[in-house]
């Protein structure tokens, strides 16, 4: 048995046979997403839509909140998963709300991006290709620091401006909407 690597939140202390966790990862990887990711499809595949939206929204604030944690740890790589895998569950979020469309491949991703970039403006495609660059860079490791952070605030705003969009009382980027206030500035 092992943990989950990363764990935290409501998960800590989770173990699950190396077989399993080989396993997530490796399907996780066909389907060019993170364990996280991969998860939340998996976990709300029979719900409705109207539900689990905001599994994806909460998955995404989470996410953002890790990456923080581990770009705080100097753990660049690891961050930058975690910022990739917010971006995605954002624009999934967005296409469950509004459309009850389950996006299921990078192309789906990558197409619907223009959709939301219509609602919300240029500035969503932009975020989204800068996360797929983090996508990229926890494979790779080519991105600094510095660049590990612009992206982080680029996908923070994606994050909240889709929240704000689906009428969420929650903002990521430390103010408060609706009494909550989730995240925080890097130090």
């Amino acid at each position: 048995m092992t943990d989950m690597e990363g764990s935290q939140g409501g998960a800590e202390g989770l173990s699950l046979p190396r077989v399993v966790i080989e396993e997530l990862r490796e399907r996780a990887r066909r389907a060019g997403s993170t364990v996280e990711e991969y998860v939340l499809d998996l976990l709300t595949r029979g719900e409705d839509p109207q539900e689990a939206w905001r599994r994806y929204l909460e998955g995404a604030v989470e996410l953002l909140e890790r990456a923080e944690a581990e770009l705080k740890g100097g753990e660049l790589r690891q961050a930058s998963e975690k910022i990739w895998g917010a971006g995605a569950l954002a624009i999934k979020a967005h296409a469950l709300a509004k459309k009850g469309l389950r996006l299921e491949s990078h192309a789906d991703l990558w197409t619907y991006k223009n959709e939301v970039a219509e609602e919300l403006g240029s500035w969503v495609r932009t975020a989204f290709k800068l996360a797929g660059s983090m996508h990229k860079n926890c494979h790779e490791n080519l991105a600094t620091r510095e660049d590990v952070e612009d992206v982080l605030g680029e996908v923070r705003r994606l994050v909240d401006v889709v929240a704000g969009a689906l009428g969420e009382g929650f903002r990521v980027s430390g103010e408060s909407v609706g009494g909550q206030t989730l995240g925080s500035d890097i130090s």
